[in-house]
């Protein structure tokens, strides 16, 4: 049975204004579905086939010859960047022919770069992350974040541990050797592994460096991999000062729970949560959460954090109507008044840049309202929030 994806509305604008849009996100996140239930009568290739890929590439006025009639699907495009070029040519050659070409790709950055630099003002970028929250609703927070958000072990639980097992085989075997020559694949396992177990925290290259017995650029690069792929995603600090010294390193955090709790070896959900990685396991769930409600809006998302040198922190700022909408993310089912200082204390420094009351995303069974006029609303409760602001 299909399951409605929000970034359907977005998608079929983008296809009656555009002859080509461009759909990235993770593999198995569930493009070619969303897709085919689009686009019903459309032509699919994917160049996962290397015969495909080859015709593409030696004879590509041949290859885009073969779809006259109907719309073209053409999956994993980042195997043939060469066919670009000619790609363009065909739309200059039929202009007013819109929602002509649907490209996909597992990749950011450098497939994006290269689409937009051969079909700038041709193409719409859109972006299908796994399912959210408001796409998949759970009965709990712990089904929430142990089975994730993946098409296969979100609906399929049965099947979690060996999806979940293969998927991260296939990532470090396929697609990095693809992304960027990682020749030392233990190696880079090792460092996937130790970025999961970082979770929601600062990301200190310096530190993974020496853990891991690597050069501070390989680092760098590698973690590039991790956002280039979609497995993880990098929150920035807000970059005003207001006043005070801030943090200006990013937070890391991967996109999906289930992959979080897999490379951690937790037993269960319960254990995860009751652990030391809960908070962070939340915070992630949150996070993402947020940028999947962006993406679903076809818009990049606009997300920071902030925390000033003496302690004050915020976890997560949302750019809502041109202002800044600071939210709290604690594990606890009792919120209190104390989880309300440091929205109180952010607000105060933020003054006009700043919406109230602030948001305190918890575990909560119903919504509560804390000092200073600031809310504390239910984990479950955030997915729509959220979509009623953006």
């Amino acid at each position: 049975m299909y399951r409605s994806r929000k970034l359907g509305p977005a998608l079929r604008s983008a296809l009656a204004s555009f002859p080509a849009v461009l759909l990235t996100g993770p593999r198995q996140s569930g493009k070619t579905t969303l897709l085919k239930h689009e686009l019903p009568d459309a032509r699919y290739v994917t160049f996962d086939d290397p015969l495909e890929r080859d015709l593409a590439t030696t004879d590509p006025a041949a290859f885009l010859h073969r779809f006259t009639d109907h719309p073209a699907v053409l999956d994993e495009i980042q195997y043939v960047p060469s066919l670009l070029p000619h790609l363009k040519m065909r739309i200059d050659a039929e202009p007013d022919r819109l929602g002509r070409w649907v490209l996909t790709g597992s990749q950011q950055f450098g497939l994006m770069r290269d689409v937009s630099e051969s079909l700038a003002g041709r193409v719409a970028l859109l972006e299908l992350p796994p399912f959210s929250a408001a796409e998949l609703p759970r009965d709990s927070f712990e089904q929430a974040i142990w089975n994730g958000g993946y098409p296969i072990p979100a609906l399929h639980p049965d099947r979690r541990e060996l999806w979940l097992r293969s998927y991260v085989a296939t990532y470090v075997e396929r697609d990095v050797r693809q992304i960027r020559n990682v020749t030392d694949l233990r190696a880079f396992s090792q460092f996937v592994a130790l970025a999961a177990a970082r979770h929601g925290q600062v990301l200190n290259a310096a530190d993974f460096a020496r853990d891991l017995g690597l050069t501070l650029p390989t680092i760098k690069a590698w973690t590039s991999v991790l956002e280039a792929s979609y497995v993880a995603h990098l929150l920035p600090p807000w970059h005003r000062n207001y006043g005070k010294r801030v943090s200006k390193t990013p937070k890391l955090y991967f996109f999906d729970s289930a992959l979080v709790t897999y490379l951690t070896r937790q037993p269960d959900a319960a254990a995860a949560l009751a652990g030391p990685m809960g908070g962070a396991l939340l915070e992630g769930w949150v996070v993402s959460e947020a940028a999947k409600a962006f993406m679903a809006a076809g818009r990049k998302p606009d997300l920071w954090f902030w925390r000033s040198h003496d302690g004050l922190e915020v976890d997560l700022l949302i750019l809502i109507g041109g202002k800044l909408q600071p939210i709290e993310i604690k594990l606890t089912a009792t919120p209190s008044a104390g989880h309300a200082d440091p929205l109180d204390r952010f607000c105060a420094l933020a003054g006009a840049d700043a919406i109230r009351p602030g948001l305190l995303v918890c575990r909560t069974d119903q919504e509560r309202t804390l000092p200073g006029g600031h809310r504390a609303i239910p984990w479950s409760q955030f997915p729509t929030w959220l979509a009623e602001r953006l």
